[in-house]
């Protein structure tokens, strides 16, 4: 065991935090995303028994957020004509606020089949049990300065 690690990271995604360098994406997928199509010959690591707030606030007390990009943080846009409802948004608004000084501004939207396109050539994948609608994120790792 390690301290200060959350204990929600297993070994296999600190290694491949570890590995990932800066520009390198990580998506956080939720339930309904094909996380091992879209993922084919990629890193897919199952957290199923995982909601994907706990598993973005996890990675972010590890995870530098790129700088030299306006949206480090991309949600999945809900489709025209949707009239599902969002509120995990907020949720993650709130995480990131704690971990990166942009807040909301760090967040971007990319159109659904746009965003399948960009998450199949992310580093990793990362499965959750997540069941909101709308719940894939994407995060575009930095440098670390410290």
């Amino acid at each position: 065991m390690l301290k200060g690690i959350p204990k929600i990271l297993s070994p296999e995604l600190l290694k491949v935090l570890c590995e990932m360098g800066h520009g390198d994406r990580l998506i956080i997928a939720d339930g309904n995303f094909p996380s091992e199509s879209i993922g084919k010959g990629k890193t897919v690591i199952r957290m199923d028994g995982h909601g994907a707030c706990e598993v973005l606030e996890a990675i972010l007390q590890l995870f530098p957020l790129d700088t030299y990009v306006e949206h480090p943080v991309n949600l999945m846009e809900v489709m025209p004509g949707d009239t599902v409802e969002t509120p995990i948004w907020d949720s993650y608004k709130e995480i990131v606020k704690k971990a990166d000084e942009r807040g909301e501004k760090a967040f971007g939207h990319i159109e659904r089949f746009a965003f399948y396109e960009e998450a199949a050539k992310a580093y990793a994948i990362i499965a959750t049990g997540e069941s909101a609608l709308y719940a894939n994120v994407m995060l575009q790792k930095g440098v670390v300065t410290e």
